[in-house]
């Protein structure tokens, strides 16, 4: 038997997968919107494991393998034996004789990993505390939809160097473009990662510096899942590097700027933007749905 394809991170791509991927992902977009979409994936059964609160994930995933014509299995972890401390791979093992894909969105990354060592069918990272490389998948989708190619641009990340960063790092790695992370000290991506991506990645700590003739401006919300708790003082912190009007006035001309959401206005991005007629915000919510789907099929075919 042939070994599963996974997609745990962007790294398990080339970067020809990636361009392929979001070709395919605006072409599922056009047929949707005219209403004859493939039903490549009928008879396919996605199992969505959820440890973790979820909307665009969820909604996503499942919308998505229904267009296809196939079905999904919602599993929330205090519903299943792994709330009651089953082994990963035990749970791996039966849960991939029974569906043909798999979807995690959980803590601990080692936890997906360990999943898909175990599984006979593709596993996808629906999100960890490292990585979330599906919604960069949505985010270059839009990208290219709106500027073209992402190779040899400018991104901006303003704020906490959390799993979209790292995602968005290893983009950088992928697709050859400059990645300057603006972030006060102790809120910088893993060093590790910083030190893979070579001279793709840097970190910056004046954000007006950071953001100064960027081609897109990037920021996620400051504290993360688990991380409540901290929500005053990382507030306090990072507040000078708010994805702002003033901040998208230094990048270029022509510049976007992201969220993945769900966003806070005021903290992390301005109402302003948050809130701009012309922003791509929304485009790039919907593109999970649609990355998503040309991933499904891609880590499916034969």
């Amino acid at each position: 038997m042939t070994a599963a394809k996974h997609f745990l991170t962007l790294m398990d791509l080339t970067p020809d997968d990636i361009r392929g991927l979001i070709e395919r992902a605006v072409e599922l977009k056009r047929q949707h919107r005219a209403g004859h979409g493939e039903k490549t994936l009928a008879g396919k059964v996605l199992a969505m494991i959820f440890t973790k609160a979820s909307t665009r994930t969820r909604v996503s995933f499942e919308a998505g393998i229904a267009q296809l014509g196939g079905s999904a299995l919602f599993l929330s972890g205090q519903d299943t034996q792994l709330g009651r401390g089953e082994p990963i791979e035990d749970t791996a093992r039966v849960i991939s004789s029974m569906v043909d894909i798999v979807m995690i969105r959980t803590f601990a990354h080692t936890d997906v990993e360990q999943f898909a060592a175990h599984s006979q069918v593709p596993v996808i990272n629906g999100l960890t505390d490292d990585y979330h490389p599906c919604q960069i998948l949505a985010d270059l989708q839009t990208y290219f939809e709106a500027r073209g190619d992402i190779s040899g641009k400018k991104v901006c990340w303003l704020g906490d160097g959390n799993n979209v960063c790292h995602s968005w790092m290893n983009a950088a790695r992928q697709l050859e473009f400059e990645m300057v992370i603006a972030c006060p000290d102790g809120y910088e991506p893993d060093s590790a990662l910083l030190s893979a991506c070579g001279d793709v990645a840097r970190l910056e700590r004046d954000p007006t510096v950071a953001a100064r003739n960027a081609d897109l401006l990037v920021t996620d919300v400051w504290a993360s899942m688990g991380q409540e708790e901290e929500q005053s003082q990382r507030a306090a912190s990072l507040a000078p590097f708010q994805l702002n009007q003033k901040l998208l006035d230094l990048a270029a001309s022509d510049a976007l700027y992201m969220h993945c959401l769900p966003a806070h206005r005021g903290e992390e991005i301005s109402a302003e933007l948050m809130d701009s007629p012309d922003t791509v915000i929304w485009q790039e919510a919907e593109n999970r749905l649609h990355a998503q789907k040309a991933l499904m099929e891609w880590l499916l075919k034969d």
